[in-house]
């Protein structure tokens, strides 16, 4: 297997607000909700760096399609990473989100290693970690 990413799905509960939330609230480029003439179609893609892709899809067609039994959300099975320039730009992210209708989970802070991170869970309970780390050089991103 070639160490590659190409898309991240992640499942959602409504996915209109979801649309709303990435693509009005925290900007990300997007041509809104297609395939909704499929049963189990409908998705809204994000570019991210590099072509990678954001997915999000209903968690009921997640599952359908995976052959599981659908399951309820867990903040704490993963999270998402924002890495940014400056300390600054922590704090800028996790206001725009909050207004965009996240949660804050943990306000930006030091962290033990020397940066700065705070925590944010998406409408439907994805968490995303804001951080500035001294130690990547977001050149090489």
């Amino acid at each position: 297997m070639q160490p590659r990413l190409t898309v991240l799905t992640l499942a959602v509960d409504d996915l209109e607000r979801a649309l709303r939330f990435y693509r009005d609230g925290l900007g990300l480029p997007t041509e809104g909700i297609i395939g909704t003439e499929f049963e189990h179609g409908a998705v809204a893609f994000f570019d991210l760096q590099h072509g990678v892709k954001l997915a999000l899809w209903p968690r009921s067609s997640l599952a359908h399609d995976a052959g599981l039994a659908v399951g309820g959300p867990s903040s704490t099975q993963s999270s998402l990473g924002h890495n940014v320039a400056t300390r600054e730009e922590v704090d800028a992210v996790m206001e725009q989100a909050r207004l965009a209708g996240a949660r804050t989970v943990k306000p930006a802070g030091d962290t033990f290693w020397g940066g700065y991170a705070g925590y944010f869970a998406d409408p439907d309970g994805h968490l995303w970690e804001v951080v500035w780390n001294p130690h990547f050089d977001l050149a090489e991103y």
